[in-house]
């Protein structure tokens, strides 16, 4: 019997967006050139930091039609780039994750002045799964519900099965740098606060990753094995010993389906009852095979 160790476990998250795209008015007041950055305000008043996250991936469209022009050199209607917000709410864009993470003007996007004051749209449009970087353990736990069905001329209770719902957490050291390429604890702390458009994420949970080969079977090597689901973060909890690490503790409830995912590394070829390959009617043996 092979044995899998947890340390070769990983989590992977998605952001996700799922609201009404958020408008702000652009002022040619608003732009910084010097170093690239911009503050914004929202039609609605609400607040930039709890509404949009370093790292996100904002497609930014001019309402009404027209260039968004305080892009330098720009002359479409919409763009995607990357977003860091500084600890005063100002805005800067990146073509890359890495740079977003990392913040700062050199590798900012440049920016000037607008030709006239108009309104903007941002939505978060992240669509890579990046690895949750510093995990020391997750759960993830799946429950069903049952229906009592017992009528008063049974001598024993009944039930049948009904709805199904998902909770879990997982335990990280906390890091707010680090590795850009991968998605950072400080994220989670952050996703818990953003109170506008909610602490939603899709989370794959790995309990098998490609390249961990415990049985020694070759052809089992890039097998992966997953929970892949979407869930809402409920509680964050941050615990700072003086004597030890300092971690980060995340709970979570699942708000869809919750599907066992399996990518095997293995064509599995259709035989028949004597173990031999299908035969055509030509003759010919056929190597049907059903893609992992």
């Amino acid at each position: 019997m092979t044995v899998y160790l947890g340390a070769y476990g990983e989590i992977e998250l998605q952001r996700q967006f799922d609201e009404d795209p958020i408008v702000i008015n652009l002022r040619g007041s608003d732009i910084n050139a010097t170093k690239n950055r911009f503050s914004v305000r929202f039609a609605s008043k609400t607040d930039l930091k709890s509404t949009l996250l370093t790292g996100d991936q904002v497609e930014i469209k001019r309402v009404g039609g027209g260039a968004l022009d305080f892009i330098t050199g720009n002359t479409s209607n919409g763009v995607k780039k990357f977003i860091h917000i500084d600890q005063v709410g100002g805005m800067f864009l990146y073509n890359t994750f890495a740079h977003a993470v990392t913040g700062g003007s050199t590798n900012a996007v440049a920016l000037s002045s607008p030709s006239s004051n108009y309104d903007i749209e941002l939505k978060v449009k992240n669509a890579r799964v990046r690895s949750l970087a510093q995990i020391t353990n997750y759960e993830l736990n799946t429950e069903r519900e049952t229906v009592d069905t017992t009528t008063l001329s049974d001598e024993f209770r009944t039930r049948v099965s009904s709805l199904m719902s998902g909770s879990g957490q997982l335990t990280c050291f906390w890091d707010y740098t680090g590795n850009t390429s991968q998605e950072l604890p400080q994220y989670l702390a952050e996703l818990a606060l953003r109170s506008q458009v909610g602490s939603g994420f899709r989370g794959r949970f790995y309990l098998k990753k490609a390249g961990f080969n415990p049985s020694g079977v070759s052809e089992r090597l890039n097998d992966a094995v997953w929970y892949e689901c979407d869930a809402i973060l409920t509680a964050v909890a941050m615990q700072f010993p003086l004597d030890n690490t300092v971690q980060m503790t995340a709970s979570f409830i699942t708000t869809s389906q919750i599907e066992l995912k399996m990518d095997l590394d293995t064509v599995l070829n259709l035989v028949q009852e004597d173990d031999g390959k299908l035969v055509s009617d030509g003759g010919n043996e056929e190597d049907l095979s059903i893609e992992d």
